[in-house]
Order: structure tokens, then C-alpha cells, then sequence
């Protein structure tokens, strides 16, 4: 079985991110797509980011009982920062019947170049990449194992919803809405 793994830090997660998924699942050669949440991206800082069990419970409501989509806390049982290349090897043994492929934005094929093990990465996984709006693609994009995915562009991101609920925004429509109650309830971002 084909899988993607959609890894990210879901901080918090929002229909964006599932309408990524859906479309990587439904328009690709991707069998099924695993949500990987991240505890710590070696790239981005750690000040707003919640604990990682509220951002996997979060993403856990979000997706419910889709059996095609999966929620995977995996990466926090193993050493920080994660790793994308650690995380991979690591499913890759425990999984052999499986293959494996990245589910990404554009933005992150930018700084590709400097995740740890780049070029065995790039050798050995396909990586399907998400376009981003006005984001330039570098040449790495053209590598074979490179799939740009024609998906439709959603502006929604994390941070706006964060800074939406600190500004005391209601912004029940751009989540899940388990998510979103699960949120409200702990009085997450306020």
C-alpha cells in the first residue's frame, strides 16, 4: 500500500489541512495519508506551539473514524528534533509491506536542501509537493521522484487562526469542528 505522510505540527489543525489530504488521496496514486504530528520542527521556534498530546488529540477529532486517513503520534517517541529522515527509517522497518511517500508544501522544497540526509531523501522517497501561491519552485522540484500537485490553493493557515482567537475572532467555519470545540473548550490560543 501506497501512504502519504502528511507530517506537520497541526498547530492547530484546520480544514486546510484536510481538504490537502482529501485531494493528495483522491487526485494522486496515494492509497491512504497518514497525519504525522511533529513535537518539535527543527526549522520553526516552539513558543506557540501547544503540548504535543492537545495538537494529536486536536487532529484525532478532526478526522474521526475516516478509515483512509490515519493520526500518528509516532514521532514522539523518538529523539528531538524530529528528523524527517528518522521518522522514515524507523516506519520503514516497521512497516516493510507499506512504501512511503512525503506529502509537502512548496515552501518547505525551498529549504530542502538542508534537512538532514537530503539527498538520501530524495533518492529513495517520492515527495509530492502542495504549490504555494507566489512561491518560486527551486530546481530541486524537477528531480524524478518530485511530484508538483496541481491541488487548489487554500489560504488558511494556523497562525491566522491563532491570531484570530487571540483578537477574540470567531472562526468556527475554518476548523473541524471536533477540533474546534476541543479547542474552545480548553481555551486553547486565548
Amino acid at each position: 500500500m501506497k501512504i502519504g505522510l502528511y507530517f506537520g505540527s497541526f498547530n492547530p489543525v484546520h480544514n486546510g489541512h484536510l481538504m490537502i489530504a482529501n485531494y493528495f488521496k483522491e487526485y494522486t496514486d496515494l492509497e491512504k495519508i497518514w497525519f504525522v504530528v511533529s513535537p518539535q520542527n527543527p526549522f520553526k521556534q516552539r513558543d506557540t506551539l501547544l503540548a504535543d498530546r492537545h495538537r494529536y488529540a486536536m487532529l484525532l477529532e478532526a478526522v474521526g473514524e475516516q478509515s483512509d486517513y490515519l493520526v500518528s503520534d509516532i514521532e514522539f517517541a523518538l529523539p528531538k528534533p524530529s528528523y524527517t529522515i528518522d521518522t522514515l527509517t524507523y516506519l520503514t522497518e516497521k512497516y516493510p509491506q507499506h512504501t512511503f511517500a512525503l506529502i509537502m508544501g512548496s515552501d518547505n522544497l525551498i529549504n530542502f536542501h538542508k534537512w538532514k540526509n537530503a539527498d538520501f531523501l530524495i533518492r529513495n522517497y517520492q515527495i509530492y509537493v502542495y504549490p504555494r501561491q507566489n512561491k518560486d519552485l527551486p530546481d530541486i522540484a524537477k528531480h524524478p521522484n518530485v511530484t508538483i500537485v496541481n491541488a487548489p490553493q487554500i489560504e488558511i493557515s494556523a497562525s491566522f487562526i491563532r491570531e484570530s482567537i487571540k483578537l477574540k475572532k470567531n472562526v468556527i467555519f475554518f476548523m473541524p469542528q471536533n477540533a474546534y470545540k476541543y479547542m474552545r473548550e480548553m481555551h486553547f490560543y486565548e
